[in-house]
């Protein structure tokens, strides 16, 4: 365990958190849509997982609760 962060020190853990808090907010007012272009949730799709991706293979260390 001495090798592992602490989960708040995961970017992989806030990148995901963020996503999923502005899919929460837009699903529950509908405040985003209005706003952005209709390409931006494309590439949204398609980038979230390569940012995963990205985060995952620079990923050294384990994470604990």
């Amino acid at each position: 365990m001495a090798d592992c962060k602490h989960w708040s020190r995961s970017r992989t853990l806030w990148v995901n958190a963020i996503a999923a808090g502005l899919v929460a907010l837009e699903a529950g007012t509908g405040m985003l849509q209005p706003h952005l272009p209709v390409s931006l949730y494309t590439a949204v799709a398609v980038g979230l997982p390569v940012v995963n991706a990205v985060l995952r293979v620079m990923t050294h260390q384990a994470v604990r609760a």
